[in-house]
């Protein structure tokens, strides 16, 4: 079953494009559409659809090992809803049909690229789905050809450019040591060279690589301009999950199946997620556009699980883990929201907008219930989440950062209230009287992501014991 979550939409894509072509626009909106919702309700039903829990393989030039645990599950159920997401902003904000249709299919590639990373069990595969989703994020980020999506693009491609050389030096140096790529066989070489220096630099450069993916201070600069300059669709795609797969998920996977946790590891991810979370929230306070107030708001959020990671405990990993889905669904609520803004008030600079919440009181409503969520406000899906790593710092003896995370809330529930006052509340602003909803599709996005929050969080003990908590015997066995 795993093999067919990468085989099946790769077809789709060659059945489009090599019989059809442009002419198939509306089928494939509707074919990948149903690719997106197949592999929720598959991950949702797992025991039918995942029975072997086993290694699947794809036999090319190189055998591809991928299998569907606990944590990948998680993931691959964020793919999909993210991906479903943004291709129903897509349908609404992409009016030729042409760029529709190429819209798709660079979203199919990316959803590709994004399951093999969530699913593959050894390095070298794992490389080369990292690089199929950048490639194609690179496309999509620059998809309006504008200087600013361009400009975007370009910093993008350079800073991952830069992931890629440290990745590969580092997955080399890693088989010359241990002759071996596979997540098992590396952990059992590492285990027993953990005072090797080529060792440690391997580690160092490849964690360093993927920091960048995951757009982390300080190195973070493509992130906030590939954000605001993206098309709508795409800001969600991004900030949804191609930046938590890539960057975070893959983080929390190796460090915790590979890599293993040592006190220099730790502390690196304790420094570099409490510097995320307070100096992204900090930049975010000063930001006037709507779109790149919310990337920086990604950095911060993404600070939090990183901190999670770094107190090397099992509650720690289940916290990231929890936060990272959490992050997952309220951010591509409120990208989703800065879309419909934008598409209906014909501009995201937060000075220009006001009083939009009597015009468009679903977008309005939403988003407070998103950012009360990132704030981590009860009974909300975020407040656990966050209650989690508060907790598993402290157990763990962290206590400064225990208390620096519970404090930097404030400046998240600081600009995010800057946010909804400067674009909801108050008097209406001239020129915005004849502003509505954006259409149905995105109201019914934005109260779907919205419920997703209110009932991850209402239901926390069940959502806690039956899908979290396995998660740390899975990588914490």
């Amino acid at each position: 079953m795993p093999s067919l979550l990468i085989l099946v939409p790769l077809l789709e894509i060659i059945f489009f494009n090599l019989f059809f072509g442009i002419q198939m626009t509306r089928i494939a909106l509707w074919s990948a559409a149903a690719l997106f919702v197949f592999q929720i309700l598959a991950v949702l039903m797992h025991n039918y659809f995942f029975y072997n829990p086993g290694l699947d393989r794809i036999n090319s030039f190189f055998t591809v090992h991928l299998g569907a645990d606990r944590l990948a599950l998680i993931m691959l159920f964020c793919i999909a809803a993210v991906c479903l997401v943004s291709l129903i902003i897509g349908r609404y904000t992409l009016t030729d049909k042409k760029q529709r249709f190429n819209f798709i299919n660079v979203l199919i590639i990316a959803f590709i690229g994004m399951n093999g990373i969530a699913m593959t069990k050894d390095m070298f595969s794992l490389y080369v789905f990292l690089e199929i989703t950048a490639i194609s994020s690179f496309i999509l980020i620059a998809f309006r050809r504008g200087r600013a999506s361009l400009e975007g693009a370009f910093k993008y491609t350079v800073l991952s450019s830069v992931a890629t050389i440290m990745m590969l030096t580092s997955i080399a140096l890693l088989l010359f040591t241990s002759g071996d790529t596979s997540f098992p066989g590396l952990q059992s070489a590492l285990a027993n060279s953990k005072h090797n220096y080529v060792v440690i630099f391997s580690i160092a450069i490849f964690i360093c690589g993927l920091f960048i993916k995951g757009g982390l201070m300080p190195f973070h600069g493509w992130l906030p301009d590939a954000y605001s300059s993206a098309p709508p669709a795409v800001s969600v795609l991004l900030a949804g999950i191609v930046t938590k797969v890539c960057g975070v998920y893959t983080l929390i996977r190796l460090v915790t199946g590979v890599f293993g946790f040592s006190p220099g590891l730790n502390a690196l991810l304790l420094f570099v997620g409490l510097v995320s979370i307070i100096t992204a929230a900090l930049a975010a306070l000063g930001q006037t556009d709507f779109k790149r107030m919310l990337a920086y708001s990604s950095i911060s959020q993404v600070g939090y699980i990183i901190l999670a990671l770094g107190s090397g405990t099992g509650l720690g990993v289940i916290a990231a883990v929890f936060h990272l889905f959490n992050h997952s669904m309220f951010k591509s609520l409120l990208f989703v929201n800065s879309a419909a803004v934008g598409l209906q008030a014909g501009t995201t600079e937060m000075d220009d907008l006001g009083g939009l919440s009597s015009r468009m009181p679903v977008t309005s409503v939403t988003s407070i219930i998103g950012f009360l969520s990132a704030s981590g406000i009860p009974p909300l899906s975020g407040f656990w989440s966050k209650l989690l790593i508060i907790i598993a710092l402290w157990s763990a003896g962290q206590h400064f950062y225990a208390l620096a995370a519970a404090l930097a809330s404030i400046l998240t529930l600081a600009y995010l209230l800057i946010m909804q006052r400067k674009v909801f509340f108050g008097k209406l602003a001239p020129g915005l009287e004849s502003v509505k909803e954006a259409g149905l599709g995105f109201s019914l996005v934005s109260i779907a992501l919205a419920l997703v929050t209110i009932m991850a969080g209402l239901f926390f003990p069940a959502v806690f014991v039956s899908v979290f908590e396995p998660v740390k015997q899975i990588l914490l066995p």
